[in-house]
Formats: C-alpha cells, structure tokens, sequence
C-alpha cells in the first residue's frame, strides 16, 4: 500500500471514531443529567391496593434521593393492561415508569386474546421491588373459622360460593385459581378494577372469599372486618404471625407469593436504567425501608435487570400451564 493510501486509511478511521463518540455524546449528557424533570410512575391498579403501596413507597424514597418529583399515576382497567399499554408507548427517555404486579406480564398475555402491548418486547425489566404472600380472608358473615372448614363448605356446594379479585388475570385471580385448583373447589369468580375494590364488598358480605395481597388486607383484618384463614407462604408472615399458612390450616403445601417489580419501555438508556436499578437497590437494603415494607407483610427483592428479565419468562411459562390447567378463556 502507498504511503497516500496508508495515510487516507488512517484518516478515515480517525473520522468515523470521532464521528461515533460525537453521535454518542448526546445520550451520554442525558444519562448524566437525568433526572431534571418529574418522574412518573404508572400504577395499573386503584389507590390502597398493594401495587400502589409499594409504588408510593419507593417512589418517594427516590424523589429525595433524586431531587425530583416522582408522581404515582393510577391508570386502571383490564387487567392492568391499559396503564401498561400508556407505559408501552411512552418516550423511552426514563421519565415514564410502570409499577407492574406479576400478573401483567406473565399472566395477561395468555388470558386476553388481544394485548395491547407485546409484554416480552415492549418492556424493560428494572428490578422486582417487592414480593409478599397472599392472605385468604373470607367476609365476617361467612362461618369458615380456617381453610379446612372453607374447602369442606365449598365442597357441598359446588359453584355456589363465590370470591373476588382484582380483574381478570391479575395476581389475586390467578391465587384464587391455584387454589381452587389445589383445592379441588369450584367457587363463582367476581373481577373487579382493583383489589381494593373487591375488599371492600368481601367486608360488606356481598362476597364471600377473597385471597387478596397481605399488605392491602392487614388494615381490614386488624379492624375486624374481614376474617384471615391463612397466608399462602410457606412459613407465617412476621407482619401477621397470628395467621396460620393455608398449609397448616388445611391444604398443605399450598404456595404462591406475589411480586411488584419497576419496569422502563423498551429502547431505554443502559445508563439510566442502571441509575434506577441502582438507587433503587440502595433504598430497598436500608433498614427503614426494609420495616415499612415488612409492616405491610412485604420484603424486598432488588435483582438485577437480568435477573429479573428471567424470572419473568420463567413465571409466565408456569402460568400458561396454570391457565391451560384451569381452562381459563381468553378473553
């Protein structure tokens, strides 16, 4: 090669890096500027109900820890699809966030024939925040004192009984199945747009059985109006050690916990999502945080966006199975 050849070579190669990290520079001040604006944090669910709990708990740990406002947005309906689908479509700039329940997207997508969002594309996973039991209550009017006593009247009387749930696919519908299922049971299904909806007609006597996150029934078990039988954790809660596992109360090894993780539109800096991640974590291991979520049966997680990502895909394949299982129609 000739010297004018060698030295066109060498400037070009010169240019195109240049170039590169001139491209690159734009998302590198934006990552490193970000947060300066409010954040939003879409909860899919009511207020009161455990998403939202969670959410306004961490939330306003990051807005001291950020300097910034961070708004918890409470956009309901089907399921949690539609503030899902408002996350899905936002700007992939940070500023819009989903406080997703487990069911969102590893349930919704084998239960609604039309989704609107692709939930294995169309998100990044951040962090799973929190995880906790279910606790199944039963409404003051109904005469089960513990699981086995519920199972026995459900038995006499197939498809009488009824309990609620947050909507159609969410965790709390899919709890109710599984223990249907385990049990052996067939109780009339009653969705509502949100947990705490339905906790409010179980305490009126409207409906009979719900198996509702611990953190959104301990307030209507420690007032009394509605009656625990048991959490669905292996082992008691230290936020109600007084209520008994569904296994020692009469379905033994009955299982199933509930998750609440962060979640970003696809396309989102790596940058920023790992100042998420990592603020995120620094929060979740403090003590203070640590107690608030336990005083509402809950414990934190904090994985990393990997981990999380396959925790997912490996939930979602068992609950197909599960809907498959139970003949659940698409809906």
């Amino acid at each position: 090669m000739s010297y004018r050849k060698k030295w066109i070579a060498v400037f070009s190669a010169v240019i195109v890096g240049v170039l590169a990290f001139v491209s690159a520079v734009p998302a590198m001040a934006q990552s490193a500027a970000w947060p300066n604006k409010p954040v939003r944090i879409v909860v899919p669910f009511p207020a009161g109900g455990t998403t939202d709990v969670v959410a306004r708990l961490l939330g306003q740990r990051l807005q001291e820890v950020w300097g910034q406002s961070v708004v918890i947005e409470n956009k309901t309906g089907a399921g949690g699809n539609i503030g899902a689908a408002e996350v899905a479509k936002a700007a992939n700039d940070g500023y819009t966030l989903l406080m997703a329940s487990g069911s969102i997207v590893t349930v919704n997508p084998h239960i609604y024939a039309k989704m609107p969002f692709d939930a294995a594309k169309d998100f990044l996973p951040i962090t799973n925040v929190a995880q906790g039991p279910m606790v199944v209550v039963v409404a003051p009017n109904v005469a089960a004192k513990n699981i086995s006593e519920l199972i026995a009247m459900a038995k006499a009387k197939p498809g009488v009984m009824n309990f609620g749930s947050a909507g159609i696919g969410s965790q709390v519908h899919m709890a109710g199945e599984n223990f249907l299922y385990t049990a052996g049971i067939d109780l009339k299904h009653v969705p509502y747009k949100g947990e705490s909806l339905a906790l409010t007609d179980v305490a009126g006597g409207s409906v009979e059985m719900l198996p509702g996150n611990l953190a959104a029934m301990l307030p209507f078990i420690k007032a009394g109006k509605v009656k625990a039988l048991g959490v669905t954790s292996a082992e008691r809660s230290p936020a109600a050690p007084d209520i008994p596992t569904v296994a020692e109360s009469g379905l033994p090894g009955f299982v199933n916990v509930g998750w609440f993780g962060l979640l970003a539109p696809a396309g989102i800096s790596k940058e920023i999502v790992e100042k998420i991640q990592r603020d995120s974590v620094a929060i979740l291991s403090t003590d203070d945080t640590k107690q608030r979520l336990l005083a509402v049966g809950m414990t934190p997680v904090a994985n990393t966006p990997t981990q999380f990502a396959d925790a997912i895909r490996a939930e979602s394949a068992n609950w197909g199975n599960v809907v498959r299982a139970r003949k659940i129609q698409p809906q």
